[in-house]
């Protein structure tokens, strides 16, 4: 299951990670975001040990979507070592998350 990630522990959770950490930016209003929403629950059970998947909701956590230039969602952003290193503005295919993970895992 995608950890929930928020502005308390974005810190800890996915810049101070040594695993690649994947955040889909997301809200409960936003029709898009619930279509990606099974599919990076998938990629999180897939990648369990490997990476880091979560979900940060927009209107709850501003701080880091502000940060990060996060405009519209879903978005989503791919941290390797506290650097940013991937981004996704809406809804794609499921390989084009797992793509760039393997990259990073490769």
């Amino acid at each position: 299951m995608a950890l929930e990630i928020t502005d308390a522990n974005f810190e800890e959770v996915v810049l101070n990670s040594d695993k690649p950490v994947l955040v889909d930016f997301w809200a409960a209003w936003c029709g898009p975001c619930r279509m990606l929403g099974p599919v990076v629950e998938q990629i999180a059970g897939e990648y369990e040990g490997k990476a880091v998947v979560g979900k940060l909701d927009v209107d709850a956590n501003q701080q880091y979507a502000s940060q990060f230039g996060v405009r519209n969602i879903p978005t989503v952003l791919v941290f390797q070592n506290g650097e940013l290193v991937g981004r996704q503005v809406g809804v794609a295919q499921k390989s084009t998350y797992t793509d760039v993970l393997d990259k990073l895992l490769a």
